[in-house]
């Protein structure tokens, strides 16, 4: 799928960046070129002394951002895969600098667009969030019109051999700034504070989100919003998890903090497909049609007002299973 292939990711050195290139170079080591495009320096220092040897002979890092449409031009030149992962995440700093987040989510999903429709990329996968689905907050609103460009991208492409698909899934467990690296901060305090008691989360591991990503790569149409079927957890059983002895406090919910998140909306169902492991939302007005793509891939469209949400999610994980997830991912120091 990827032999000989030039691959750039942006948003390169954050953790989907680093497990990406990872698993890539495990599991294609003939690939030609992979681009690391990013705006920290420091990062693209530490992660080539990470990637370092005969086998990483074929990482290049170059610093840009994805504000300066130029510079992607540059990069992109003989690349065949881009992978868009850079985005400004943080809720609180999105809400407080509005527009500096809408100039990377939304101004820079644009500039890669316009770059890879003038280069000879031949496919883009774009990360999306939960937050993206019926939005609240900033952050959600900039990604829900960055995956309707990355999708729209597909009606302009003309004669192009190029398709653009969007890959959207939830909290990564473990990821800088999520809930479990903070319980294990806090967890010597002896106190784990909780938002809400009825609070849920979607849970997918880092290499799961890099596997569909390189699955979507292989099998996206172009115009599909993809979705992962993974678990749920409550935060309280997380709190028991980590910090059984400790007191967890209810503090309320956040500005712009969902009690359940959501991927995909009873809105969505109408162009919804389930396809076994996956969901996949179809862009209104493609090529081609639900009933065509149900049958050449063999899924099956989602009953009318459909949704997909971490409260109403069928399948949980228990107190007992999340202590081993973590465990798994964490250093035998922080293990709980």
């Amino acid at each position: 799928m990827l032999s000989n292939k030039s691959i750039l990711i942006t948003g390169g050195t954050g953790s989907f960046g680093k497990a990406f290139v990872q698993t890539l170079l495990e599991r294609y080591p003939t690939i030609k070129r992979l681009v690391v495009f990013s705006r920290d320096e420091l990062k693209q220092f530490e992660m080539e002394q990470q990637f370092s040897g005969k086998q990483y002979a074929g990482i290049r890092y170059f610093i840009g951002d994805v504000r300066d449409q130029p510079r992607l031009r540059r990069a992109l030149e003989g690349i065949d895969v881009v992978i868009h992962a850079a985005a400004l995440k943080q809720v609180p700093a999105a809400e407080y600098n509005p527009f500096e987040c809408i100039k990377t989510n939304v101004l820079g999903a644009q500039n890669l667009i316009e770059a890879c429709l003038d280069s000879k990329v031949q496919n883009v996968v774009a990360l999306s969030t939960d937050k993206a689905a019926a939005p609240i907050n900033l952050y959600g609103a900039t990604k829900l019109c960055s995956d309707k460009l990355f999708v729209a991208a597909n009606n302009i492409r003309g004669g192009r051999d190029i398709r653009f698909s969007v890959v959207r899934y939830g909290n990564v467990m473990g990821s800088r700034g999520s809930v479990v690296p903070f319980f294990l901060e806090k967890r010597s305090g002896g106190v784990l504070p909780i938002t809400d008691a009825e609070m849920t989360r979607f849970n997918i591991s880092l290499q799961d989100g890099v596997d569909m990503v390189l699955w979507s790569i292989e099998n996206a149409w172009g115009g599909e919003v993809l979705v992962p079927k993974i678990p749920s957890y409550r935060v309280t059983d997380l709190a028991q998890a980590i910090g059984p002895e400790c007191e967890h406090p209810v503090i309320g919910v956040r500005p712009g903090e969902k009690i359940h998140e959501e991927m995909i909306t009873a809105s969505d169902s109408f162009n919804t497909v389930d396809m076994g492991k996956y969901f996949a939302i179809l862009p209104v007005g493609a090529e081609y049609s639900i009933q065509d793509y149900c049958e050449k891939v063999g899924a099956t469209p989602v009953k009318q007002g459909f949704a997909y949400n971490s409260g109403s999610n069928p399948d949980f994980l228990t107190v007992d299973e999340l202590r081993e997830l973590i465990n798994a991912q964490v250093d035998s120091t922080h293990s709980v």
